[in-house]
């Protein structure tokens, strides 16, 4: 058991069978009366995000998630396989789980599972991908004012915007967080 006061941003807790990470934290402390922690959290199996509020003093039940690092193999049209190369398990996660995070998946790319009890939740990404471009708009001459960028497609079929520099064959480093560019490598 954990003290409400003891929640942060990424604590993971259970409560009425429901498993939850924290995502945003508050301590309110009004002129009279108790202290009220206000939590916004994630519900780790359903995606959907709920702001709860407990009395200063409450207790909940912490959880530890069992993080595995797995290397991305194929997708079979539904599902996403990946591989644990320490265990050789080959665990499989529908790709409606990963949204637009899909399109930045790479054959040999290593990813981390959160898992609980068994019962993968989460998984988390790298920082940053580097991706061949195969596709990319013609840049014109005199667009040079204003730091002109142009839109080109890499090899999993997301579209980045690119300083003009940028052609086909080049490999480029994109940010996994907001989809931005970040360098030529």
């Amino acid at each position: 058991m954990i003290d409400v006061n003891q929640l942060r941003k990424g604590t993971t807790f259970t409560e009425d069978g429901h498993l939850f990470k924290v995502i945003d934290y508050q301590h309110i402390k009004p002129g009279r009366g108790s202290a009220t922690i206000r939590v916004k959290v994630r519900n780790l199996r359903t995606g959907s995000i709920v702001e709860m509020t407990y009395p200063s003093g409450n207790t909940v039940q912490d959880i530890r998630l069992d993080n595995t690092e797995v290397e991305y193999l194929y997708d079979d049209g539904e599902f996403l396989n990946f591989i644990d190369n320490n265990t050789f398990e080959q665990p499989q996660l529908r790709k409606d789980i990963f949204g637009d995070d899909f399109e930045y998946l790479k054959e040999g790319m290593v990813i981390k599972l959160s898992s609980y009890e068994s019962e993968i939740l989460d998984y988390e990404l790298p920082t940053s991908v580097d991706l061949e471009v195969i596709e990319s708009e013609m840049a014109v001459a005199g667009d040079t004012a204003n730091n002109p960028t142009k839109k080109v497609k890499v090899e999993t079929g997301l579209e980045v915007r690119v300083p003009m520099f940028v052609n086909v064959g080049d490999t480029i480093r994109i940010k996994t967080e907001d989809g931005s560019y970040m360098t030529r490598v």
